[in-house]
């Protein structure tokens, strides 16, 4: 505490930590090095508040994820026709979990856009409903809109 760094090694793994160095290439005895930041990324680099876990399995474990229908959503304005009029869209529908379950994924709907998404320029304006959570889901939103289900 007080702005000092402390350490602490299991004695059943004498070595484990790694000398002169936080992140090496290989841990000793096959361990995941990982970063636990407790700054924002603002802060000066001297302020910064962090630990070094030395994990047997990484903090995120998870199979391949699969590909899925993207609904409503789109990122290419090729195929999408220009709509001149001024829009008003009126609430979507919510619909009872009885009917049909919609989580936040399956609940996107993109209303409009404009840009090249790969050049990080333009906009996409989304809305969404849902009536479920989401569970083994996924949304990756970078260039382009891909969809995943975890396995």
């Amino acid at each position: 505490g007080f702005g000092n760094e402390c350490v602490s090694e299991d004695p059943r793994c004498p070595g484990a930590l790694p000398e002169g160095q936080n992140n090496p290439q290989v841990c000793p005895y096959g361990l995941y090095a990982e970063q636990l930041s407790g700054s924002a990324f603002t802060c000066p680099r001297s302020t910064n508040k962090r630990s070094w876990l030395y994990r047997i399995l990484p903090s995120v474990c998870h199979k391949p994820f699969k590909p899925m229908d993207q609904g409503h959503l789109t990122h290419n304005w090729d195929e999408a026709e220009a709509e001149p009029s001024q829009l008003r869209w009126k609430p979507f529908e919510i619909l009872r979990a009885s009917e049909k379950n919609l989580d936040f994924v399956s609940g996107l709907h993109t209303l409009c856009g404009a840009g090249e998404p790969k050049s990080r320029n333009g906009i996409a304006i989304h809305i969404f409903t849902c009536n479920t959570s989401m569970i083994n889901r996924s949304v990756t939103i970078r260039f382009q809109v891909k969809v995943f289900q975890g396995c």
